[in-house]
């Protein structure tokens, strides 16, 4: 009969298979601790299902929670310098306004990770049986779907690469069974013994007895969320075409074919779409509520609805979900036109540029795909030296540009031109003195059209974010 250890083993090789870059996170826990121990041997024994040898790292998260925070740190340093693992430590600071202290907890925690993954490295974490017990008990006490009640996968994409939890179907018990049999050291956290915490209070106080009235409800929860996890895969295949259908290039979605379909198909292909956006799915209230409040307003109005960081607002038949931008209005930047200007909120920079500045459109930085740098140039007079150079924002009036024989007013002027919104006081403005000479990327004013190629300069906007 195979050990704990060879059992363990076996799961962990199969359940990474031929990845060889690996961060585990590490918390000095009993459950981290047994992950990292087993990471170690698959190291340095010639597993069958480990054709060479792993490249191991280990993140420990600082929270700053509890008073023996820095024990523990020094617990993890040395655990992984006995077994010759690199490690990392990484203090984080915790935004408890929106969901309370565990959420908030976690989420820095995640971003921490995603921070210091390195280019085809996957990330371990160890929860395990009872942890996707909890997890999917926590889910129907808010009321989730069968996407919330699937609770863990096992594996998931995640910044980039893979997320891998290899011990879901491993129970606290057999991990505390593998620990004693290799004489392992770890620290228990005091804080899970407070039952305020919703997850302690399921783990202390309703799991035991559900587990005395039926030992193997971990197993049959962990199976009703693997069923839920096929549900919502399922529907992902069924609805894929449909979404791509209705999702444009810009990443908005269609308004009017939604108006088709069911209430049903219609939140389902909303979800869809905001997690592919990469936002925490809303509830069944709040989806309604966008549906009704943005998507059906009247014609002549500009609804929001703020969902976490983002805004969701309505724009030609479309929903768009737009990160929450601080406010330009009344924004003021001189700008010596010698010099590379910085704007403000990530909007990337200013400069004057020459004819052979202008390159090829796919350029790529930090993974984002950058608009043409020639689509982002304009070509203005260049101002007399009496002429204070100015950068400004939310545009008001009438104005006259190049190319329409009228004026128009400002609003009108804009739809007109197709500019969301949110982006027109976003557009940096090109102002001499109190003249608006242009707005980047989209028009040039009758005060700012030069005839003269001798008399005019080439303005680039390097777009950061937008």
């Amino acid at each position: 009969m195979a050990s704990i250890h060879d059992l363990l083993l076996t799961t962990l090789a199969e359940q990474i298979g031929q990845h060889k870059k690996i961060l585990v996170g590490f918390s000095g826990g009993l459950d981290s601790t047994v992950l990292l121990h087993l990471l170690v041997s698959l190291r340095t024994q010639s597993h069958p299902l480990s054709s060479k040898r792993i490249a191991l790292r280990a993140i420990h998260i600082h929270h700053g929670l509890n008073s023996k925070a820095d024990l523990w740190v020094e617990h993890c340093r040395q655990i992984c310098a006995d077994w010759q693992v690199d490690f990392r430590i990484e203090k984080v600071t915790l935004d408890t306004r929106q969901n309370g202290i565990e959420a908030a907890a976690r989420n820095a925690r995640y971003h921490a990770f995603q921070q210091e993954l390195q280019q085809d490295e996957v990330l371990i974490t160890a929860q395990h049986l009872d942890d996707q017990a909890e997890t999917f008990l926590l889910a129907l006490k808010r009321g989730s779907g069968p996407a919330g009640l699937s609770s863990m996968p096992s594996r998931m994409p995640f910044a980039g690469t893979t997320l891998i939890r290899p011990l879901l179907n491993i129970s606290r018990a057999e991990l505390e069974e593998y620990a004693q049999a290799q004489r392992l050291q770890w620290v228990e956290d005091d804080s899970n013994q407070d039952d305020r915490y919703d997850r302690n209070f399921l783990r202390l106080n309703i799991m035991p007895l559900l587990n005395q009235r039926w030992p193997h409800f971990p197993q049959a929860v962990s199976r009703s969320a693997s069923l839920c996890g096929e549900q919502e895969q399922l529907l992902d295949e069924l609805l894929k075409e449909s979404l791509n259908a209705l999702i444009t290039l810009e990443g908005s979605i269609f308004i009017p074919p939604l108006e088709n379909s069911s209430e049903a198909k219609r939140n389902a292909l909303l979800r869809r779409w905001l997690n592919q956006c990469g936002v925490k799915m809303p509830a069944r209230e709040q989806l309604q509520r966008i549906w009704s409040e943005v998507a059906l307003a009247r014609q002549d109005a500009e609804p929001r609805f703020r969902l976490g960081q983002y805004d969701i607002r309505r724009y030609r038949q479309q929903l768009w979900l737009i990160p929450q931008y601080q406010s330009l209005t009344g924004t003021i930047l001189e700008w010596d036109i010698h010099q590379e200007l910085m704007l403000p909120d990530g909007l990337g920079t200013l400069r004057l540029s020459q004819e052979n500045d202008v390159k090829a459109n796919n350029i790529k930085e930090n993974g984002i795909k950058k608009n043409s740098i020639k689509k982002n140039s304009i070509k203005v007079r260049m101002p007399n030296s009496n002429e204070q150079v100015t950068i400004r924002f939310g545009v008001q009036g009438t104005i006259s540009i190049v190319g329409r024989q009228h004026s128009r007013h400002s609003k009108k002027l804009w739809q007109e031109l197709g500019v969301a919104p949110w982006l027109r006081e976003r557009t940096p403005l090109l102002y001499y003195n109190e003249k608006l000479i242009a707005a980047l990327g989209v028009f040039i004013t009758k005060e700012g059209q030069s005839l003269s190629d001798d008399e005019r300069i080439s303005v680039q906007w390097k777009k950061i974010a937008f």
